[in-house]
């Protein structure tokens, strides 16, 4: 007999509510995708309406990190104080008034106040969604459940990139006007109003983590909420077990929780946390989501064929998480990320084999001749679909269930700090790594830190696969 049948996991759940649930708060996710991938179309009309240079376009399209660093931070824990669904709620606010606002913005300062808004939206919803999973959910299926975060992401990606495509098709370019006097780059923006007014109206249909309720002393409420989720008998033993693995030290959560009680050292588990968000940045991935389009015409792509490789990617992503639902829960986590990692150095070393061998033009342009321009698209493609396979679900599915109960808050607020300065730092970098060391030097800097990622994988990352909440260990 299984552990999970012995801690009574195996006792029938509402599965279809707890899926429900679930996608709704993986709608957060949706968003964040949305978010980060607008403004991929919308580069050359930013650069053309702000007049910026490459550093100025660069923060443009950065500063929505800078506020998705701070969202995760501080979200993390105001989630401890004030629960998972209520700044779930504030977040889908967010998104709304920031996509408004970037549209409406006349001058670059304007626009990344609107920008680091929605950013601290993504933040938020970027580790509250895959906690908040982790924290309804029933181990043996946490994984596939957590995933759906993945696919959510890549899914909005996916939407903003074809919103782009059909809005620059429909007015010529993303700089021209597309309806009632406006240019279409701004309707790429306003289109993101719709589903997070959904996102918004959806979440007031979710009950409150019963983890969030525990830890708040709200242990009649929380076992209403597993009592819908698992039925009556499993309900009041998991609320007397997560109410257990909070006695020995039950205290309102705290960053000091961070370090090895009685010592300034930091716990092991922080740094696996810390570790997992930095190279799942330090891959580069956002630069294909943020930059796909200008660096596809960077070596001789129109910009729609670029746009068009945009969808494209989008839609072998979804393919690629889909895969990762079916094959978490049986083979775990950890032989996921390998095999990703493995197959993102050998692909980011192909693309970045092909930029060296491109032919330069006299305005200091790439070309792709022969079949390097095939051998760089489908290297680059498969990069996407092994990050989407590994490092992109499961490194937010690990974050989601690692941390203890205890700590999972705080826990989730330095990995998500961590996460988002790594996007940031890349994302910003990219532009001036360009213009300097070129896109071979760039992706050949991706591709050490996919190799580093095997070895931290091996070495730090331990199984979490099957694990209830309430035993994971600091």
């Amino acid at each position: 007999m299984s552990a999970d049948i012995e801690r009574g996991d195996a006792v029938p759940a509402n599965t279809t509510y707890i899926i429900v649930i679930s996608c709704i708060a993986a709608l957060g996710g949706f968003l964040f995708g949305y978010d980060s991938g607008v403004i991929n179309g919308t580069v050359d009309g930013l650069q053309t309406a702000f007049d910026s240079d490459s550093v100025g376009t660069g923060f443009n399209v950065a500063s929505m990190l800078l506020g998705c660093a701070a969202g995760a931070f501080f979200a993390g824990r105001l989630a401890d104080s004030y629960g998972r669904r209520f700044i779930m709620r504030i977040a889908a606010v967010a998104f709304i008034v920031s996509a408004w606002g970037s549209g409406v913005a006349d001058g670059s300062l304007e626009f990344v106040i609107y920008r680091v808004l929605g950013g601290l939206a993504v933040g938020a919803a970027s580790i509250l969604a895959p906690a908040y999973i982790s924290e309804v959910t029933p181990a043996r299926f946490r994984g596939a459940l957590a995933t759906v975060q993945q696919i959510a992401i890549i899914s909005g990606l996916f939407m903003s990139f074809v919103s782009n495509y059909l809005i620059a098709d429909a007015a010529g370019a993303s700089t021209s006007e597309f309806w009632i006097g406006f240019e279409a780059w701004r309707w790429m923006f306003w289109m993101e109003m719709l589903p997070a007014s959904i996102f918004l109206l959806a979440l007031f249909l979710i009950p409150e983590s019963p983890r969030f309720l525990v830890l708040n002393r709200q242990k009649d409420e929380a076992l209403k909420v597993l009592t819908r989720l698992n039925g009556e008998h499993h309900a009041a033993r998991k609320v007397d077990e997560i109410d257990a693995s909070l006695a020995e030290d039950h205290h309102r959560p705290h960053m000091r929780d961070l370090f090895v009680p009685g010592t300034r050292r930091i716990r092991k588990l922080v740094w696996v946390g810390i570790g997992l968000a930095t190279l799942q940045q330090f891959v580069g991935i956002n630069v294909v989501f943020y930059y796909g389009a200008v660096l596809w015409q960077s070596v001789g792509f129109t910009e729609g064929d670029a746009m068009l490789i945009n969808v494209l990617s989008g839609g072998l992503s979804i393919a690629a998480v889909i895969v990762t639902v079916l094959l978490v829960d049986r083979i775990g986590r950890k032989p996921i990320l390998l095999i990703g990692s493995i197959g993102m150095a050998i692909a980011l070393a192909t693309v970045a084999w092909t930029f060296a061998n491109a032919s330069t033009a006299a305005d200091g342009s790439l070309t792709l001749e022969g079949n390097l321009g095939v051998i760089a698209l489908v290297a680059a493609n498969a990069y996407v679909v092994f990050f989407n396979f590994s490092w992109g679900p499961v490194m937010w599915v690990m974050l989601g269930e690692m941390f203890p109960n205890q700590i999972r808050g705080t826990g989730l607020a330095v990995s998500g700090l961590a996460q988002w300065g790594s996007n940031f730092a890349i994302t910003m970098t990219f532009p001036i790594m360009l213009t300097s060391i070129g896109l071979a030097g760039a992706y050949g800097f991706y591709t050490i830190c996919a190799v580093l990622s095997i070895a931290f994988v091996i070495v730090m990352v331990h199984e979490t696969r099957g694990i209830e909440l309430e035993d994971m260990q600091a």
